[in-house]
């Protein structure tokens, strides 16, 4: 179980950076500046979303002979590394507050926003690789908040200082190793 919450916190804390919902982070601390119910809304959308994700990933596992779910796991993983490596851009029309308050609208915002992300479909298949649901659900959860919640805190300080390239690269490496270790056969319980 420790070894699905650690690799679920670090392959969505590194594939989170510069990815859109990371960018709508920003937007949403540039345009509320109430870090406190931006950083709850994230937390709240992200169980709701990867609960849902996770859900789906212990039933394509019960679907799958072992064999196969291995390949799928592996050439998944592969995948999202490949993914990893297309820079994210955020629409305008993610900043629009309407009339709810700055949690409600980062719920929604945040939930819509990760619907067929790559830190979803992770989380997909790492709840199909470790079928341990609620470890992946609260490991992706932490990923995301380790992610997000200083992009809040601090937002424009530091955003032109980061190297998104040299990160998309390192999580897209991450991702081939363990899509390459899947198809090894380690680490798929």
């Amino acid at each position: 179980m420790t070894t699905a919450f650690l690799v679920s916190t670090l392959v969505v804390a590194i594939a989170e950076i510069g990815d859109k919902t990371q960018l709508l982070s920003l937007l949403l601390a540039a345009r509320f500046r109430k870090p406190v119910p931006i950083i709850a809304g994230i937390a709240v959308a992200t169980l709701a979303n990867h609960a849902a994700a996770a859900w789906l990933g212990e039933w394509v596992r019960g679907l799958l002979a072992p064999n196969v779910l291995r390949w799928a796991i592996g050439l998944s993983m592969i995948a999202i590394g490949a993914w990893a490596l297309r820079p994210d851009r955020l629409e305008d029309r993610y900043g629009q507050r309407g009339r709810w308050g700055v949690f409600a609208v980062t719920c929604v915002l945040f939930f819509l926003v990760e619907i067929g992300d790559k830190t979803q479909i992770a989380t997909v298949v790492l709840a199909a690789q470790y079928h341990v649901l609620v470890t992946v659900v609260l490991g992706t959860t932490a990923g995301m908040l380790i992610a997000n919640a200083p992009v809040v805190v601090f937002s424009n300080r530091f955003a032109d200082r980061i190297p998104l390239k040299w990160i998309r690269l390192a999580a897209a490496a991450m991702f081939a190793v363990l899509g390459a270790l899947a198809l090894a056969g380690v680490g798929v319980t």
